[in-house]
């Protein structure tokens, strides 16, 4: 073809091919875009379509028992999750406040110390509450004559509350980082202007603050009721089966009181209440780039009596609400106390480093047929399979994304969909779908790869979308091949990012509970379940095992994040 036969647009086509990397003939892009699809067809879709199959099967809907228990789960489920999204307003609205309009000293360590908890897994949290508040805990059993120094219901909180207050200590720290970025970029000048034409502090917090932070309000109020409403972990390890909410009671009905029709259809209602909230989450959370924004902070050290007063109280109390629990795990793991006397003979108060030691050792009535340390490297082995298949599958897609056409946006929202449904609900779909199959452990780093595939593939886009197409243009005309473009050019750009998102698929599948508890045969615990096997065992012996191994996965963990923390690239602070 001659050039005179090319027309204007033909040839800006041919040179976006030339220029851009990314853009590749649909049969190419399709071939990229097949691992993937596969991947979310077999074991998202094809499960999905199982339990959709068996809710909307006439004897699953037309059975009374399924409606009337249907209702009452869901009833309960939206009462914790409102009662705990209202706790938690209540310690984060004043915290937001505190963080955004003053300066003190150690503001980024207490800052950073609110956000530790919705980080680490789930189990690491109720194990924390176990330590601290639990029968074999810190506090019933070091404090002599507790009830002379503290009320019964601080002491021994009924299970109910244990889990209302464990979800505050969960997600305060959204309240605190998306209303307290709301707050930090309001103008200052708006309340100085407010207060000139005569208003009182209320008056300008009613008809100036308040209309501008409504937005974020309600996206945390949104964010922090979605993750009450699907929490799992904490409910029942702190609550047991008696606490029928929707993801507790799928997993009863699929393992302890087999009711698959009635898991089926809580799993439908769960996704589709999880799907309405996510998108009005994604709605209302657009409109919180509308405020205006300072270039300096507005946070200064307190002046009045009462700012000192509060910044004072709000610090005490953050301080020990948070650092509280999380010390109590690791110091209930290395204290021997009259309870645990189990199988090692003389009872010994003070330090000790025995439940570490049982975890290598095999005792006779063990709960694994292998020392409880294997957990840990079943772990490890599933965070390594999961990372492998995570960047497997998330670079030929994020490498499409970077550059989108018609076809990336149709298939975007569907790799974002594994979102929206429970790990437990995967769990469930897994047993529906592949039966006997599951006796292989493999299946549990697929399910842990269908929770971080979607974070990877966020994790890797943006970089490979920053590089600029001029380097890769340069070192084409310089004669190198595409493997040289890719290996001199995208690489360095790429390891932080693959590194960050490479340490996100392994924290999750590390911590990852609830898919797991339904799928991982007993002979193949992982750390999480070894924990929540522990816990449901009597005796101090069993109890110290599980803080010993909650902590060591609490200190991966923590270790994890401060790696994709010094490795991510979006460093504005954002939620």
């Amino acid at each position: 073809m001659s050039n005179k036969t090319l027309n204007h647009t033909d040839t800006e086509t041919l040179r976006g091919e030339t220029l851009r990397g990314y853009v590749f003939p649909r049969f190419l892009r399709f071939l990229i875009w097949l691992p993937v699809l596969l991947f979310l067809l077999s074991f998202f879709f094809y499960p999905l379509s199982k339990i959709l199959a068996l809710t909307f099967d006439p004897a699953t809907l037309l059975n009374p028992n399924n409606l009337r228990n249907t209702q009452h789960v869901v009833g309960f489920t939206f009462y914790q999750a409102a009662l705990s999204t209202l706790l938690t307003f209540a310690l984060g609205i004043p915290s937001a406040v505190f963080f955004a309009k003053f300066d003190f000293p150690g503001k980024p360590l207490l800052r950073a110390l609110t956000a530790v908890p919705f980080m680490l897994p789930t189990v690491v949290v109720a194990s924390s509450f176990n330590a601290l508040f639990g029968n074999h805990g810190l506090l019933s059993s070091l404090i002599p004559n507790p009830s002379s120094l503290l009320p019964t219901f601080i002491l021994h909180p009924s299970p109910f509350i244990l889990i209302l207050i464990a979800h505050v200590f969960y997600n305060a720290t959204i309240v605190i980082r998306v209303v307290g970025n709301a707050l930090s970029r309001l103008d200052p000048k708006l309340e100085a202007a407010a207060r000139t034409l005569g208003a009182d502090s209320f008056r300008v917090w009613k008809n100036v603050t308040l209309p501008l932070l409504r937005p974020s309000l309600l996206a945390a109020a949104l964010l922090v009721f979605l993750f009450d409403f699907t929490s799992f972990g904490v409910i029942l390890l702190l609550g047991g089966s008696s606490f029928a909410t929707l993801e507790v009671e799928i997993y009863i009905r699929a393992l302890k009181l087999p009711n698959l029709s009635l898991a089926a259809m809580l799993s439908v209602v769960q996704l589709i209440f999880t799907l309405i909230f996510s998108i009005l989450y994604t709605r209302i959370i657009k409109q919180t780039t509308t405020q205006t924004a300072p270039r300096f902070s507005i946070a200064r050290r307190p002046k009045t009596l009462r700012e000192k007063i509060f910044v004072s109280t709000v610090y005490c109390l953050l301080f020990i609400f948070f650092l509280l629990p999380l010390l109590s795990l690791p110091i209930r793991s290395f204290t021997r106390l009259e309870a645990d006397r189990g199988q090692r003979g003389e009872v010994q108060y003070g330090f000790t480093t025995d439940y570490y030691e049982e975890l290598f050792i095999n005792r006779r009535g063990s709960l694994f047929y292998v020392p409880p340390i294997r957990a840990a490297f079943n772990s490890l082995g599933y965070a390594v399979i999961t990372v492998v298949l995570s960047l497997a599958l998330g670079y030929p897609t994020a490498y499409a994304l970077a550059k989108p056409t018609r076809l990336e946006k149709f298939l975007d929202p569907l790799i974002m969909l594994p979102l929206g449904a429970s790990a437990v609900m995967l769990g469930l779909g897994f047993i529906l779908s592949f039966g006997r199959a599951l006796a292989s452990p493999f299946f549990v780093p697929i399910a842990h790869t269908l929770v971080a595939l979607p974070f990877v593939i966020r994790t890797l886009q943006p970089a490979l979308a920053s590089i600029p197409e001029r380097l890769r243009q340069a070192a084409s005309t310089l004669g190198a091949s595409p493997f040289r473009v890719w290996q001199t050019v995208d690489l360095p750009i790429l390891s932080r990012a693959t590194l960050s998102a490479a340490t996100f698929a392994f924290t999750v599948s590390l911590g990852e509970f609830g898919a797991t508890l339904l799928l991982t045969r007993p002979e193949y615990p992982t750390i999480p379940i070894a924990i929540q096997r522990f816990l449901s065992q009597p005796g101090g012996l069993n109890f110290g095992q599980a803080m010993a191994m909650a902590t060591l996965l609490m200190i991966l963990t923590t270790l994890s994040i401060l790696a994709i923390e010094k490795l991510r690239l979006n460093q504005d602070g954002e939620f």
